[in-house]
């Protein structure tokens, strides 16, 4: 009888993991799991699509450079016509720290050959880095809409542009004290953001993400959005929002809600406060509307995978990982519904 430990062993139990009987036991089953990762991330992640996206190869930042308008003037016969100037600036993005998932998988063949269990873990682990990037993109959104501004030419709002006397915010309730509002109070409230970008030459698609709360609120009330008769495309049966005054209706639960980071950061040098908001609005905050120049993302390492078996510790660990960091590129492109 063969030793129980030898290599050469007849009986040897076929690998599920390995290609045509390779030497690698684990082939297959780290494409698979990384496949599973990524499509997690897809469908969870719905910040990616809303705004600029720029990847790089190297370096630690990117630059995005903006430029001022140009002025009109008339001429009088005679004159020398000189040139004006058009201002320039950059708006700097720097990458933040490594964000990783992991989990660690011991007796790896008999894990492997659970797919239910490990899909839960791809599943996971694909959910924790969307719900980062998505928490953390629409912080940098409502900084786009309430913070200091930027380099960027066009300046911040002003607390007089607005009836709740704070900038970037328009009250659903017509205060400012968090109270329930309507289903048409929060159409109301999308269509003077429309007035008030167009008011002041903002362009660009708009989008709308809306606090769950809200979302239904919208959903199941008689609104002008819901209501067919009066042109409204939303559908109770179907459970969608889809366009408020052209405006697409999206639905999230990573709004910012509370003054803190959520992520913490290390060796980038920004510490917490790039993902922080910036006033007592947070606590009330129900939606946010705004175009794809409202944040800027810079991607170093994209969402990847890795997979190493452990001898010491008789398992494998496997990682999800990417390297990306925001901030706000455009003035005047969020406004905030408190």
């Amino acid at each position: 009888m063969a030793d129980w430990n030898s290599l050469t062993d007849s009986t040897a139990a076929s690998r599920l993991g390995a290609i045509n009987g390779g030497s690698d036991k684990r082939a297959l089953f780290l494409k698979q799991f990384s496949g599973e990762v990524l499509t997690s991330f897809e469908e969870r992640n719905i910040a990616m699509p809303l705004h600029r996206v720029r990847t790089i190869s190297n370096g630690k930042s990117a630059q995005f450079p903006v430029t001022g308008v140009a002025t009109a003037a008339y001429h009088t016969a005679g004159d020398t016509i000189y040139g004006g100037t058009v201002n320039a600036s950059e708006i700097t993005v720097t990458v933040d720290d490594l964000l990783v998932s992991s989990t660690f998988i011991p007796k790896i063949d008999e894990a492997m050959n659970h797919y239910d269990v490990r899909s839960i873990y791809s599943s996971e682990m694909g959910n924790a880095l969307a719900n980062a990037a998505d928490k953390n993109v629409f912080s940098i959104i409502y900084q786009a809409a309430t913070g200091s501004g930027t380099a960027d030419q066009e300046a911040q709002w002003t607390n007089a542009q607005f009836a709740s006397g704070t900038k970037g915010t328009i009250a659903l309730d017509g205060t400012d004290t968090g109270t329930t509002v309507s289903g048409q109070e929060i159409v109301d409230g999308i269509i003077k953001s429309l007035e008030t970008f167009d008011s002041n030459d903002v362009t660009g698609e708009k989008y709308c993400v809306l606090t769950p709360a809200m979302y239904y609120t919208l959903m199941g009330a008689d609104t002008t959005a819901m209501n067919r008769d009066t042109g409204g495309n939303g559908s109770v049966a179907g459970g969608s929002v889809p366009t408020v005054g052209g405006v697409k209706i999206f639905m999230s639960n990573h709004l910012p809600t509370s003054d803190a980071g959520t992520v913490p950061l290390n060796e980038s040098g920004r510490g917490a406060t790039p993902y922080t908001g910036s006033d007592a609005y947070l606590a009330t905050l129900k939606g946010m509307v705004f175009t794809r120049d409202a944040a800027a993302t810079v991607k170093l390492l994209d969402l990847g995978v890795e997979s190493e078996y452990q001898i010491e510790r008789q398992g494998t660990l496997m990682v999800a990982k990417y390297a990306m960091g925001h901030n706000v590129l455009r003035n005047k492109a969020a406004i905030a519904l408190v």
